[in-house]
């Protein structure tokens, strides 16, 4: 253990050692406040498109600033992704693979290197899950203490685990606290849109919701997103409320704000799963005189953001980052877009495996994807389908009653309740946007299909994964020949 701490201690001298890596940084380091929203895939926001919700707050701060359309993060899930976010590495190379363990000590992470750069940094709002368990079994905590493994109070100056509701008071007092003349980076977790929607929120006509097509149209799934949508309205007053605190405090020309939700929504098809609405978000930078208002379709991943806030602060990054920073895009700079963008299904949860598990709790799946398709590499094929946290709401009970009767159609009960499902799953997204119809295997997708796999093999490979490769590594042995021939 101490030869660790010794490592990330040298590393951070290094770091704050480092020069500025961009010109005029000094004069111009921005305070960086980043607001995660909970299980929200980017098509909901009017900002977005979803013209059946009300969300103001975040559809100015869009036409005020970038409007990324094309931001995935590093896994379908709260744990893995955020991991990503404050580290700029997969979830598979930080080993953050369960929910039970806390973010490794050597794993570096953005608010510690900000620090290295003066900045005053912290965290509030809802759980943020890389300390491990929030409430953890008698025989976890003896194992976090006696290890020694929760650490975030030392990577961060302040540290509020509350609720979404305090939040707007809770940067007012961060605010309050950050030294003069020193930049801060400050990160708000919300509880919306997490499941179980609450009936408080407030919820949308559910006859004006436009049904994505991976979606059957059932009275309970147009109620269930009625219910969702309205948690996403009521994040978008929290959003609001904490644009007026930096606004009271006259700290927006100087601040760089980013929005973005931590995984998609827990619907079938979305939280859990590599497909779109699992790990598509909305993603929604400002910082008024810096960036130029409009919509990109470049290609984000959950492991970019990190690697951004560090740029933005002129750090460099530390030895293992894999994120590409974005800021130079967001400032009009020169910036080489990815190519592709990678995410990884872990476990989930904290429950324990049993012979009646489903995927909701268990399952395994890299996924890549470029401009236009995308490659799903299902290792646990044979585990039963089962939406995260919503398998018991009515939308998905319907649709179990539905595959029952045989009145689904023909491609949700194919998406939904083959089994085993494919292993390898490929998808033409211009033609297919809501991933129903495998291509994989067909001979005329054979070199887009040989490109991904390659492209996700390296990364296999360089994030040191655990799970089989998706190319065959063995050599085919030569044929011998038959004597008398």
């Amino acid at each position: 253990m101490q030869s660790v701490t010794t490592s990330r201690r040298d590393m951070l001298k290094t770091l704050a050692a480092a020069p500025i890596a961009l010109q005029a940084q000094s004069s111009k380091t921005p305070n960086i406040l980043f607001i995660l929203s909970d299980d929200h895939s980017s098509p909901y926001l009017g900002a977005y498109g979803a013209t059946w919700m009300s969300t103001p707050n975040l559809d100015q701060f869009a036409r005020e600033g970038i409007r990324f359309d094309r931001a995935f993060t590093a896994a379908p899930q709260c744990v893995p992704s955020r991991t990503a976010l404050m580290t700029g590495r997969s979830p598979v190379a930080a080993r953050m693979g369960r929910f039970s363990s806390p973010l490794p000590k050597d794993i570096v992470t953005a608010p510690e290197v900000l620090r290295t750069k003066g900045y005053y940094t912290g965290v509030c709002g809802r759980y943020f899950h890389l300390d491990g368990v929030i409430n953890p079994s008698p025989v976890t905590e003896q194992v976090y203490e006696r290890n020694q493994m929760r650490s975030w109070k030392s990577r961060v100056d302040f540290m509020n685990i509350s609720s979404q509701g305090p939040t707007p008071q809770l940067l007012d007092e961060f605010l309050a606290k950050v030294p003069q003349n020193k930049p801060w980076f400050f990160w708000i977790n919300y509880n919306d849109p997490h499941h179980p929607w609450d009936s408080d929120a407030g919820k949308v006509d559910p006859a004006k919701i436009k049904l994505p097509s991976h979606l059957p149209d059932l009275p309970g799934v147009r109620d269930d997103l009625a219910r969702y949508c309205g948690e996403v309205e009521r994040a978008d007053r929290s959003f609001g409320d904490a644009m007026a605190v930096l606004r009271k405090r006259n700290q927006e020309g100087n601040t760089l704000v980013i929005f973005m939700g931590d995984n998609g929504m827990a619907f079938p098809h979305g939280k859990g799963s590599l497909y779109d609405p699992g790990v598509n978000v909305p993603l929604i930078a400002r910082w008024p005189g810096h960036i130029k208002p409009g919509v990109t379709k470049t290609l984000i991943s959950g492991e970019d953001l990190a690697a951004t806030f560090m740029d933005a602060a002129g750090a460099e990054f530390p030895k293992g980052v894999s994120g590409r920073s974005f800021y130079p895009l967001l400032i009009g700079g020169k910036y080489e877009p990815r190519e592709y963008v990678f995410s990884a299904r872990l476990h989930h949860g904290g429950a324990e495996f049993t012979s009646e598990t489903k995927s909701s709790t268990f399952d395994l799946s890299r996924s890549v994807r470029n401009n236009r398709y995308k490659l799903i590499y299902n290792l646990t094929p044979q585990m039963e389908y089962w939406p995260v946290d919503s398998g018991q709401d009515p939308g998905w009970q319907q649709m179990v009653a539905a595959h029952k009767a045989g009145t689904l159609k023909p491609e949700h009960d194919r998406a939904y309740f083959q089994r085993p499902r494919p292993v390898l799953e490929l998808y033409d997204l211009d033609v297919d946007p809501g991933e129903l119809n495998n291509i994989a295997g067909q001979a005329e997708f054979n070199d887009t299909q040989q490109t991904l796999m390659a492209a996700l093999q390296e990364k296999l490979i360089t994030d040191y994964d655990f799970v089989p490769p998706v190319l065959n590594e063995a050599k085919p042995r030569p044929v011998a020949k038959k004597k008398g021939r």
